[in-house]
């Protein structure tokens, strides 16, 4: 039995964090010896993302079959590539079956911590951030990162409601922050993330946020005192963690 950690009168919760696992249908078999040392390192699994690489069915229960020797829950939220195909809630459907919480502008509370999610969208940080302006495309581009804002905002806000005491984590697959796209070509920055999605994890007092999406981006960054981290495989490899994992206790 895997040994408590107390903070205070509360119980640590271990958080095993990825993103961007772009599983393809080739891959059967190659990632359960992963997912069982997880088992034993962590109590809750989450994934930021592209868990998919083409948006495909077939990928996802590729995905979902590698999850079953997980012993832990697992929660994701879906990225650009999940998307990819134009079947986002099929693909969804395929990971809910599998055991696989996925947030879409919801949360749920595991192990007394919790857990609000979105996949986010892009539009660029800070003074240049892109305003809902202008021609139609324009404006539709801005405004999802504002409605995925919005959603993530309403599901921190269930959380808090339901117990104002209780540690929050944000999942996203773009970043909320610049920090952890440093690293990648600057023109590519507005496509990475959006700053507004910062905004309710500020609000809402996040104890911690985890995304993706930036694979040359950086690890860590700060959001006011919020703690966020780019948890793409690529950037996690680079920082030495050679299973693709990073762990965070909260």
């Amino acid at each position: 039995m895997k040994e408590d950690i107390k903070k205070g009168n509360r119980t640590k919760i271990r958080i095993a964090a990825s993103a961007d696992l772009h599983i393809t249908t080739s891959d059967a078999g190659k990632w359960k010896e992963c997912f069982s040392a997880i088992s034993e390192q962590a109590d809750v699994l989450v994934l930021c993302g592209d868990m998919t690489n083409s948006g495909s069915v077939r990928e996802a229960a590729v995905l979902g079959e590698e999850l079953q020797c997980l012993r832990i829950p697992v929660i994701g939220v879906l990225g650009n590539h999940d998307h990819a195909m134009g079947r986002p809630d099929l693909v969804a459907g395929t990971l809910r079956q599998a055991g696989l919480r996925i947030l879409e502008g919801d949360c749920v509370v595991m192990q007394g911590i919790g857990f609000a999610g979105v996949k986010g969208f892009g539009g660029g940080f800070g003074r240049y951030s892109l305003a809902p302006f202008g021609e139609t495309a324009t404006r539709t581009f801005a405004e999802e990162a504002l409605i995925q804002t919005r959603l993530l905002d309403e599901a921190l806000g269930r959380l808090e409601a339901a117990d104002s005491l209780a540690p929050k984590v944000a999942l996203t697959h773009y970043a909320p922050v610049q920090d952890t796209v440093t690293g990648e070509p600057e023109p590519l920055y507005p496509f990475l993330g959006s700053s507004r999605l910062a905004d309710p994890m500020i609000r809402h007092r996040v104890a911690v946020a985890f995304h993706g999406h930036a694979h040359s981006g950086s690890l860590e960054g700060q959001l006011a005192g919020v703690r966020v981290f780019n948890v793409a495989r690529d950037v996690l490899s680079r920082a030495g963690y050679r299973r693709g994992f990073f762990l965070y206790e909260v």
